[in-house]
């Protein structure tokens, strides 16, 4: 630098002498300037050096807040808005959330997570894709020692014994399913018409969620199981897979309708969206209005769907309550993330088995739909 300076000087005299006046003005520009750009590198070397400089250590937000990477299998899922709404509200004070879509694509969430731990995360709360896929999240995390909570998607029980620092939030599936099939048990048998054939058999559609999915899996087996342990014999008319999606259930419940017409008794669907799916296609084919009815059963008890059951075209749906099931998985992450283990006193939420949050289910028909609100 002093070098620099010492022949910026020489070149300024020099073209002093042979310039005359202009040659002076020039000089003293050009001085000027060599000064700035001295200043300026004396900067640079000062914050280059000693090491004294604070740096960014990407674990947590200001002032030791921790931070948790917050992946959802997809934005657009109403009950999952829900769930994450309420990680967002839950975090307030105490943790830096970074919520992101998977877009229902195994690859772009481990994606996600890799950019979580690159980011050096407290924690992750993963709502997994594919739950089968949740053993190579846990390897990731295992290995930058970066604790886990998965939830509403139960990972395989294998998959939860790998490592101490791994935890589920969500709720039993069959306990859905049963009380899904008691709601349409309830129906049937006080309301004698139900049965339109009058041959003692309720003859039902099933729109299935995500093939696989243990909540589609559970809740599709436990309605029907309720319906027939209750006494009542059933025949299943059709079913088919909605991808837990509202346009979809109104198609499927549409080509239901072409196929079998007034043979179906009932709808039975593993979430709301596609319930809500199902009540517009039978609208379209003259339903709810001049005493033609269809009872539809949901679950999730979301918004829109309280509204339909208000308006009496669901029969009922069952509470999955987003509210809780967000709090417990952010209060659980928050803990971890603070090197200490989840419990009662300090999460509110009772830690089954070391590992597992349950958070219960129930009945919603129009008479306690407050509860649900």
């Amino acid at each position: 630098m002093v070098n620099a300076m010492e022949n910026a000087y020489i070149l300024c005299i020099s073209i002093a002498h042979t310039k005359g006046k202009k040659g002076e003005i020039l000089m003293r520009k050009l001085l000027a300037t060599s000064l700035i750009a001295a200043l300026a590198l004396s900067v640079v070397g000062c914050s280059q050096s000693g090491g004294s400089q604070p740096s960014s250590s990407g674990g947590g937000a200001a002032g030791g807040t921790p931070s948790i990477g917050v992946a959802i299998y997809k934005f657009d899922d109403t009950f999952m808005t829900g769930v994450r709404n309420a990680i967002s509200k839950a975090a307030e004070g105490k943790a830096q959330v970074d919520i992101v879509d998977s877009q229902n694509a195994q690859p772009t969430q481990n994606d996600k997570v890799d950019l979580f731990i690159n980011k050096k995360v407290s924690a992750l709360a993963i709502n997994p894709v594919d739950r089968t896929a949740a053993g190579v999240i846990i390897d990731k995390a295992k290995q930058a020692n970066i604790p886990v909570v998965f939830f509403n998607r139960e990972p395989m029980p294998e998959d939860m014994t790998k490592w101490d620092k791994v935890y589920y939030v969500g709720a039993k599936a069959e306990e859905s399913g049963t009380i899904s099939g008691q709601l349409l048990v309830d129906y049937w048998k006080a309301n004698p018409d139900a049965d339109k054939n009058k041959d003692g058999v309720l003859q039902y559609v099933m729109l299935k969620g995500e093939p696989g999915h243990q909540d589609a899996e559970l809740r599709t087996k436990f309605s029907v199981k309720a319906i027939e342990d209750a006494g009542i014999k059933v025949e299943k008319v059709a079913e088919d897979t909605a991808m837990w999606d509202r346009v979809k259930g109104q198609e499927k419940m549409a080509a239901f309708l072409a196929a079998s017409g007034d043979k179906i008794e009932a709808v039975l669907a593993n979430n709301d969206d596609m319930a809500l799916g199902a009540i517009e296609a039978l609208k379209a084919s003259g339903y709810f209005t001049n005493g033609k009815y269809m009872p539809v059963v949901g679950v999730d008890a979301t918004a829109p769907a309280l509204k339909e059951l208000e308006a009496g075209t669901l029969l009922g749906t069952v509470l999955n309550d987003a509210n809780n099931q967000g709090k417990a998985t952010l209060e659980i992450a928050a803990v971890l993330a603070k090197g200490e283990v989840p419990s009662k006193d300090n999460t509110g939420f009772e830690i089954v088995d070391g590992k597992y949050v349950w958070v219960p289910y129930k009945k919603i028909t129009k008479e306690n739909m407050d509860e649900a609100k």
